[in-house]
């Protein structure tokens, strides 16, 4: 494991700069937009602006690369975003701010799609599986540390800006002063949401859905905070709760996975998602039980994401993957676009509470569609599913799609071992 981690430090080590001042943002947003008097569905639009911003970059990035090349991309858009982060204080307007967040999620997004086609050019397919999980970690460990830096200052001043603008900036050192090979990025054209619904019902309506989950947990959940009255750190270590659960639920759902049908474990990491958002919402201001019902609707969200991108391919064939893990982004992305926007309308509509509402409901309806999906297809037996992979929402299309391809080698891989094992048993 060292000898692999020794070939992409570099880029680990810049994952992690970047996630602390990106996650830094995220939660500042909805600190410093509190301080400044911004409602609830100001600060869903602001929030909405950077999944718009994140999902033209995922689309854009690739023909940029080809065009001018990776490093030039790369220092081009860490500089925008710097820039971005810098800015957020000077310009305390929600129609700035919403500008501001579409141009820093679009810079997110290319800085994705420039990192993650590196990491898997020095990967190898014996390695690739690690290389994404520690490449996953580090993006989680570095959300989780972001909120441990925003104790440090007072979101009230611009420092705590700088400071995330100063992480971004330095983020890119490592990575461009070791990484010498220049990639080739190939990104398949997304399969139409027609055809992605037909192949897999299920993993399309399930994946809009949570984007819709993920961007309100990101996005408004420091807003929530913000309203009930939690103090800053409080409010820092709700945020890390939420990724906290998913570092931890995500060995053992992905161990369930690829021993029993994932329609079932879809429905079961839901139910505890909606189960945990009602207590969310019953607890009131209760800190403790807001923890909780953090650690677990965040802990089931990320692999949730995971198990519908396994899902979806054990319902297409290999040559399908590539354009489906395009189609499934972009679909993620659309939710990740309107769920803030109706969780936002529905706070200022009733009260802050209504967060817990919101994600409850979703998480309901992904459970009551997993349910009623499996009345409808037979299910696959488990021998002949892909392998499940840890893979944030936050991954681009190109990091999306290596999972899917070494999912299906990996599987395959132990399908012929097995049929090799039961041939030698028989022979003998």
């Amino acid at each position: 494991m060292i000898k692999l981690l020794s070939g992409v430090w570099a880029l680990l080590l810049g994952i992690v700069l970047i996630m602390l001042g990106n996650g830094m943002h995220f939660t500042l947003i909805g600190l410093r937009g509190g301080i400044e008097g911004f409602s609830a569905s100001e600060l869903a639009v602001v929030t909405s602006g950077y999944f718009l911003g994140f999902l033209s970059g995922a689309r854009f990035t690739p023909v940029l690369i080809q065009r001018v090349g990776h490093v030039r991309v790369f220092a081009a858009l860490g500089s925008f975003m710097s820039a971005g982060l810098i800015a957020l204080p000077l310009l305390t307007e929600p129609w700035a701010w919403t500008l501001l967040r579409i141009l820093v999620g679009f810079c997110m997004s290319g800085i994705y799609v420039t990192a993650e086609s590196w990491l898997n050019d020095a990967s190898t397919n014996e390695t690739r599986g690690k290389v994404l999980s520690a490449y996953m970690i580090a993006q989680t460990l570095g959300i989780i540390g972001a909120q441990g830096l925003l104790t440090l200052g007072d979101a009230a001043t611009s420092a705590l800006f700088i400071a995330a603008s100063i992480l971004v900036s330095i983020s890119f050192a490592p990575i461009l002063l070791s990484v010498t090979p220049v990639p080739i990025v190939e990104v398949a054209r997304p399969m139409s949401l027609k055809n992605l619904f037909v192949g897999s019902p299920l993993g399309t309506v399930g994946i809009f859905l949570l984007g819709s989950v993920y961007a309100t947990q990101s996005g408004m959940g420091a807003v929530f905070g913000s309203q009930i009255g939690l103090t800053a750190s409080q409010i820092a270590l709700f945020v890390a709760m939420l990724f906290a659960g998913a570092l931890l639920l995500q060995y053992p759902i992905g161990w369930l996975s690829d021993r029993m049908d994932r329609r079932k474990l879809i429905f079961g990491a839901a139910t505890l998602g909606a189960v945990s958002c009602a207590i969310g919402w019953i607890s009131g201001d209760g800190l403790w039980a807001l923890m909780a019902a953090a650690f677990f609707a965040g802990g089931v969200t990320t692999p949730l994401y995971a198990l519908f991108l396994a899902y979806t391919n054990d319902s297409l064939s290999a040559e399908d993957m590539p354009a489906a893990s395009g189609g499934l982004v972009f679909t993620f992305g659309l939710g990740a676009i309107v769920g803030p926007l109706v969780t936002g309308w529905t706070m200022q509509w009733r009260n802050p509470h209504a967060f817990w509402l919101t994600l409850g409901t979703t998480f309901a309806v992904i459970a009551i569609y997993a349910l009623y999906r499996m009345t409808q297809r037979a299910t696959v037996p488990v021998e002949e599913t892909e392998s499940y992979l840890n893979m944030l929402p936050t991954a681009s299309t190109v990091a999306v799609e290596a999972a899917g391809e070494w999912a299906a080698e990996q599987a395959e891989a132990e399908r012929n071992e097995e049929a090799a094992s039961s041939s030698g048993s028989d022979q003998s």
